[in-house]
This record gives structure tokens, sequence and C-alpha cells, in this order.
């Protein structure tokens, strides 16, 4: 699979649970050869079939210190997939600026983090960067704005990457999933609900929407699969949409249409008056 015929390296960040646990196993499957990273401790993955490493990307020298477990073991890397990060819900008016920080330390920093560790051996190797953005990052989603904003800041570095590499070997590709069915609920930032603030009954309500959209969203298999078929591209897209089809053309509407109109779909859609 590389110049030798010996498997492709792949270091996932986030593999423990969701869309990084389904791309991990399936490209496992597929013959790659894999390695993880969690928040939780290596030992609590002792039984998985790959290696995966302890990364927390609101630790200062978190991306370093993976660097340097991964090269104690390896010495190639041919693809980096920036999976891991955090959801967000509130009301962009009412979150302090330390949820602010921590959000886009692991959202947006912490995958830069890591692609500068590594960007040494990609180039070497001329290898891969696949950075999972977010459908939301194409708009500013009602009580997602912070979510939003933090992945659209990921997709705007991901593209001028993007082109600084060109030339060097290393593709750079944006991911951009809409909605799956992941633990992402369970693994939020959560403003906490006030029933003095004026937004808490549409934000109440809002919250169990958002909550049944992503219980009815895609398979992460099938994310899976899209990742393995990017690997394989020999000149990948800069961009890819996975999910619901609705979901996958709003972005491109969205420049078809007058902002009002937009705005408008919006408000009928989350009820807000």
């Amino acid at each position: 699979m590389t110049a030798t015929n010996e498997p492709k390296r792949v270091l996932i960040t986030g593999a423990s649970s969701g869309l990084g646990k389904a791309m991990a196993f399936h490209l496992h499957e597929k013959g790659y050869k894999v390695y993880g990273t969690s928040r939780k401790q290596p030992l609590d993955f002792i039984d998985w079939p790959f290696t995966v490493f302890h990364l927390d990307l609101e630790e200062t020298d978190g991306a370093m210190d993976l660097r340097e477990d991964f090269l104690a073991v390896e010495d190639r890397l041919d693809v980096l997939i920036n999976n891991a990060g955090r959801g967000m819900i509130g009301p962009v008016a009412e979150i302090d600026e330390s949820t602010y920080q921590d959000l886009f330390q692991t959202n947006v920093f912490g995958p830069m983090e890591v692609i500068r560790a590594f960007l040494p051996q990609l180039i070497e190797s001329k290898g891969m960067i696949i950075n999972i953005t977010s459908i939301a990052g194409f708009m500013g989603l009602p009580y997602r704005g912070a979510y939003s904003a933090s992945k659209a800041a990921l997709m705007m570095l991901t593209e001028a990457l993007r082109l600084e590499l060109h030339g060097t070997g290393v593709r750079v590709v944006d991911v951009a999933p809409g909605d799956f069915r992941t633990g992402i609920a369970g693994n939020r930032f959560y403003v906490e609900n006030d029933p003095k603030s004026p937004f808490y009954e549409t934000y109440e309500r809002i919250l169990k929407e958002i909550d049944n959209e992503v219980d009815k969203g895609f398979d992460p298999e099938v994310m899976a699969r899209v990742i393995e078929k990017i690997i394989r591209t020999p000149n990948p897209k800069p961009q890819y949409r996975v999910g619901p089809f609705v979901q996958r053309i709003f972005p491109a509407l969205k420049q078809l249409v007058p902002s009002r109109m937009t705005e408008k779909i919006f408000l009928k859609k989350y009820g807000l008056k």
C-alpha cells in the first residue's frame, strides 16, 4: 500500500468512540496499520487490535507528547486524521470566555498543534492530512453558534494549509460530516439552562430537537467508508461533505439564495419568532 508495499500507517485522533472508532476499526480491517488516540488512558484499550495513545487536546504539550509516543514505536506516518473534537450547545451570549477557549483549543488549536508535530514525517512520506470539520461550519446555527464558529475556523485553516503544502506532496483534505449517530451528545460542552434566561424556553426545546436529529443521523460506518476511499484517491478533492442529502446541499443552496431567505428558513425550522 506504500511504495514498499507495506501497509500505510494511519493516526486517528479521537478514536475511542463515534466516528473515530468507526474509522479506526474499518481501516484496521482493510489492512492499514492503525494508531488511535483517546483522552482515556491506553490501558482502557489493551484488548483492542491496534495501539491507542493518550491525547488530551486541552493539555499544553499534548501534541508533542503524542509525537514522542508514536515515534517510539513507528518511524513513518502516511495519514493523519484529525477527528478529535467536542460539541457545544448554548446561547452565544451566555457562553463564558473560558468555555469558548476550551472549545477552540479542542476543535481548532489542538488539531493544528498535532499537524505541526507530525508535519516532518508527513512531508517525508508525502502523506495525507484529513481534518474532520462539520457541515455546521457553513452556517451559524442557533444554540450551536460556538461550535459552528470553531468548525468554520478549522475549515479555513485546512483550506489555507492545503495551498501552503502544495508542492510538498502532502495532500490536505477537509471532510465535513452532517448528523451521525455517535456519542457526541454525552461529550458536549453545555451551557446550563437558567430559567431566568430570556433564551430558556427556546433553548430547552431546540436542545431536544438537536439530540433527536443526531439520533436519526447516518451510521458512522458510512463515514469510515468515505475516509478509506479518500485515502485511496491519488488526487482527492479539497472538501467532502458526508451526511443526509439536505445537509450536504444546504451550503451550496446558501450561496444561491438571498441571505434573508436563508434566515427565514432557519427561523421557521427552529420555531424562532
